[in-house]
């Protein structure tokens, strides 16, 4: 296949579809990592498809959905106390503090602005050298090299007034987390294909040898989705565990090894919380002690203080894969996209924001 249309291909599909309905002798529980391919499955109805056997549940694979409380609190404290021009992707600014969202913060005379590319946040602050210029910088391996080319540019150009603040979290450890979660009953996973064009295949076969679990790297159209579904199924149906990359037009085993340069010599791996799960030890990127002057926590000593998620928010439920967002008492009530209650009802990735979004799609799934 050569064009993005044939990945939308509902004849491939649902033969797919009767394949796996061929193969599937029992219960099985998978859990797709990546919130993009639960909204791709969700919008797409592929999870009406699938035979009442195959259980598909949605992984933390959400960054802004993980991204802890304090740290949003300390974005809003940046830019309505500190002054700094505060700059993040589209889906952060909206996501709820612990008392303001950073979109609630521009409201209030805060310069946030929304960027595509943390370049541009370089390019802010070299048009503006009286002001601080902080880029939050939330994302999985995915968009790490990016914030860490703009540290880069930033040093090169000398650049002083520019830092990023940083929420990187890696999807292995959390695959891992959920594996040694006592409530979990995953038996298979979908990895996400677009982490592992960055960083390879290498992390993934350790935890498939220690949990005994097939892990199938995969795309996020439904062709993609449903071919890794049934390569998961096949393994669990004969006792397997392997890793096998259903994405391989464009993951490659080294992954990039350009960008896994860059991010090696900018950050290093540290333990990292989770919003709605905790810390995950070796979870998340820091910067290099020598990239310091670029680390907004650093250069901005601000003690924020912890506070509790909401005890109506099961979120954390949700992303280990434990609940389903519907099962939440506040689904569609007090928690909608307008007034949330945790960050998985506003991201673009979020489950809970998929099942809002495309209810019309799902009244026909089980509820689990």
């Amino acid at each position: 296949m050569k064009f993005l249309s044939e990945y939308r291909d509902a004849d491939l599909v649902h033969q797919y579809v009767q394949e796996i309905q061929r193969t599937v002798t029992r219960p099985w529980t998978i859990m797709e990592v990546c919130g993009g391919q639960t909204h791709s499955l969700v919008k797409n109805g592929l999870l009406q498809l699938l035979p009442p056997e195959v259980r598909m549940v949605h992984g933390p694979g959400c960054p802004v959905c993980v991204t802890p409380l304090h740290l949003i609190d300390k974005a809003v404290y940046l830019a309505l106390e500190k002054g700094v021009i505060l700059c993040s992707y589209g889906d952060m600014l909206r996501v709820p503090g612990s008392q303001k969202s950073l979109l609630e913060a521009k409201a209030a005379g805060a310069d946030v602005r929304i960027l595509y590319s943390p370049l541009e946040a370089v390019k802010i602050a070299q048009d503006n050298p009286n002001k601080e210029v902080v880029f939050f910088a939330v994302g999985f391996e995915t968009t790490a090299p990016a914030n860490a080319l703009s540290v880069l540019h930033a040093q090169r150009a000398g650049v002083n007034n520019y830092s990023i603040l940083t929420s990187h979290v890696l999807v292995p450890p959390a695959i891992e987390a959920v594996m040694t979660d006592e409530d979990s009953h995953i038996q298979g996973f979908l990895a996400a294909g677009h982490v592992c064009t960055i960083m390879g295949l290498d992390e993934y076969y350790p935890l498939v040898e220690q949990y005994k679990i097939p892990i199938v790297v995969s795309g996020f159209e439904p062709v993609d989705l449903m071919q890794g579904i049934l390569m998961v199924i096949r393994q669990l149906e004969k006792g397997e565990h392997q890793l096998e990359n259903q994405y391989s037009r464009v993951v490659r085993p080294e992954g990039n090894p350009e960008a896994r340069k860059v991010l090696e010599r900018i950050f290093e791996i540290h333990d990292r919380e989770w919003r709605g799960i905790g810390t995950i030890p070796h979870s998340g990127y820091e910067l290099r002690e020598e990239f310091a002057a670029f680390d907004a926590n650093r250069k901005f000593e601000v003690a924020i203080e912890k506070v509790p998620e909401s005890a109506e928010c099961i979120a954390g439920l949700v992303l280990k894969g434990i609940k389903k967002p519907q099962e939440c008492p506040q689904f569609g009530k007090k928690c909608t996209p307008q007034n949330p209650l945790g960050a998985p009802m506003v991201s673009s990735e979020g489950a809970c924001a998929a099942y809002y979004h495309f209810a019309n799609l799902l009244e026909s799934v089980e509820t689990m």
